[in-house]
């Protein structure tokens, strides 16, 4: 499991990017359609993701895994899940709380 994004949910893409990318001075690496952008932060391999998500208003961490659904698989009782392993852009998302209720973000690149 590694870094792979801090994910940061915002309400307007733009006014997102504005800040981030033209007033911080952040290198966008990727968008993914209207809502989602991920942005280089400089001295690491992890990006920020700006996300338009009505339902999802925390920001935290995402973590790389192999397979999201072996993880699922071997944590499925051991965990509070919040999303269950869905299909994205590239690969497999699912979250679940820690014991204090932070969101623990999984994601992999198991699809082309």
């Amino acid at each position: 499991m590694k870094l792979a994004f801090v994910y940061y949910p915002v309400a307007d893409l733009p006014a997102a990017l504005r800040f981030y990318r033209d007033e911080l001075g952040f290198e966008e690496a990727w968008r993914e359609g209207e809502g989602t952008a991920g942005l280089m932060l400089p001295g690491t391999s992890a990006r920020l993701m700006l996300d338009v998500d009505e339902t999802e208003r925390r920001p935290g961490a995402v973590f790389q895994v192999d397979s999201v659904d072996a993880f699922y698989e071997s944590h499925r009782e051991q965990y509070r899940w919040q999303k269950l392993p869905v299909n994205i852009p590239g690969g497999r998302w699912a979250v679940f709380e820690d014991p204090t209720g932070n969101l623990v973000r999984l994601i992999d690149e198991s699809r082309d």
